[in-house]
C-alpha cells in the first residue's frame, strides 16, 4: 500500500481535473439545483476517496460517474430533504426565482423528464457517453438506455417544439 501522502496527492490531482465536469453533470441531473449538485458530487468524491486504493486506474472515471448518478438519484428519492436557502436580501415576494448563469434553457428542458430518463439523456447527449458506458453508469441494460434516451428526446420534442433543432 502506498503512503497516505502519495494517495492524497494522487486523489487531489484527480479531483482538481474532474470536479467541474462532475458538478455540471450533477446540476443537470438535479434539474439545475447547484447546491444539491455540489452535495451529490461531494458524496461521490467521498465514496471515491474511501475506495481509492481498490479502484483501478482505468475505471476511476466510470466509478465516480456512477457514484454521482447514484447520489443524484438518492437525493431525488429522499422523502425528507433538508434544504438551506440563503439570500443576500430579504425577497419582496414569497416566491423566489432561481437565476441560472449558464444552460438555463437546457436545465428547464431536462427538468421535465423523470429522474432516470433525465440521467440517460444527460449521460448520452450532454456528456457524450456511448450506450455501453451509460448503461454501466446507470446500472441497467443497453436496451434500457436506448429506450429511455429515445423516449426522453421524443418527450422533449413534443413538449418544446421550438427547440426541435437542438435535439439530435
Amino acid at each position: 500500500m502506498r503512503p497516505t501522502t502519495e494517495r492524497d496527492r494522487e486523489f487531489s490531482e484527480y479531483v482538481s481535473g474532474r470536479r467541474t465536469g462532475l458538478v455540471r453533470v450533477a446540476t443537470l441531473l438535479l434539474s439545475g439545483d447547484e447546491s444539491r449538485a455540489e452535495d451529490a458530487v461531494q458524496v461521490a468524491l467521498t465514496r471515491l476517496y474511501l475506495a481509492w486504493p481498490r479502484v483501478r486506474l482505468g475505471t476511476r472515471d466510470a466509478y465516480v460517474r456512477r457514484s454521482v448518478v447514484n447520489a443524484a438519484v438518492d437525493e431525488h428519492r429522499s422523502l425528507f430533504r433538508r434544504r438551506e436557502q440563503t439570500h443576500a436580501e430579504v425577497p419582496d415576494t414569497a416566491v423566489v426565482e432561481h437565476a441560472f448563469t449558464d444552460n438555463t434553457d437546457l436545465v428547464r428542458l431536462l427538468a421535465t423528464l423523470p429522474t432516470r430518463m433525465r440521467a440517460a439523456v444527460v449521460l448520452r447527449y450532454v456528456e457524450g457517453l456511448d450506450v455501453a458506458d451509460t448503461a454501466r453508469a446507470l446500472g441497467c441494460s443497453q436496451g434500457t438506455v436506448r429506450s429511455q434516451s429515445t423516449r426522453g428526446l421524443e418527450r422533449l420534442r413534443a413538449i418544446f417544439p421550438q427547440y426541435e433543432e437542438a435535439f439530435i
